[in-house]
């Protein structure tokens, strides 16, 4: 009997998805992985080159754990299609860890017959330590009527659903309106507009209050770049 399908109008903003627990990590699993990916890189199989190289052993990829919390979507989102999923490597995995996937709705919205989830998703090593973060977006069918149309050739069901997010705005209050700068087109800050800083001499009656450096991401990011569709 086919698993049940997933549909939005089920859905709630801080529904939580069923945590999904790998066995451990062992040395089989990355050479297993190394062969079906096409990725040997030895310091994922070779435990003699990865201590010349400074390392305590072999440790997983980083895109063995992205699937696993690829799984954890695409078991969920049953029915649904994958229209985005992205993440960051934080932690390195090494042999002998279980690794733990999480994940929870954050934002959803539907608009001209459209309907979509946003989940939050992470991992965790056995010790609570995060090893893996990022996020996917899921788009479904309002309800089983909706499929079944549509599936029929008929046009969709046509709910407007204001978009309902866990993050919520911080209100503006005057006295913030009123000392925020002038607004000019947002930019990365570089290593030029640092030394401009150090150059400007303080004029006067002006604040000496200096801005904090922006701190340099310190983790790699992957993402699919096409949408799939979940596992049913």
């Amino acid at each position: 009997m086919p698993a049940r399908k997933l549909y939005f109008e089920s859905i709630r903003v801080g529904d939580e998805l069923p945590a999904l627990a790998k066995a451990p990590v062992d040395r089989v699993q990355l050479s297993r992985y190394a062969g079906a990916s096409g990725d040997y890189n030895p310091v994922h199989v070779d435990e003699l080159y990865a201590k010349s190289v400074g390392m305590p052993s072999v440790y997983a990829p980083g895109m063995l754990v992205m699937g696993m919390l690829g799984q954890l979507i695409s078991d969920w989102a049953r029915g649904g299609q994958l229209r985005r999923y992205n993440v960051r490597f934080i932690k390195m995995v090494w042999p002998g860890d279980t690794v733990v996937c999480k994940g929870r709705v954050s934002d959803r919205h539907g608009s001209g017959g459209r309907y979509f989830v946003e989940i939050d998703l992470w991992a965790e090593n056995q010790k609570g330590e995060l090893v893996m973060k990022g996020g996917s977006q899921i788009q479904l069918f309002y309800s089983l009527e909706d499929e079944n149309r549509q599936r029929s050739g008929q046009s969709p069901i046509v709910v407007e659903v204001p978009r309902e997010s866990l993050v919520v705005p911080a209100p503006a209050t005057p006295e913030a309106a009123s000392s925020a700068p002038p607004s000019a087109p947002e930019r990365d800050r570089d290593e030029d507009d640092e030394d401009d800083e150090e150059a400007d001499e303080p004029r006067a009656g002006a604040s000496s209050k200096k801005t904090a450096p922006r701190e340099k991401p310190a983790a790699k990011t992957a993402s699919l770049p096409a949408a799939k569709k979940a596992k049913k």
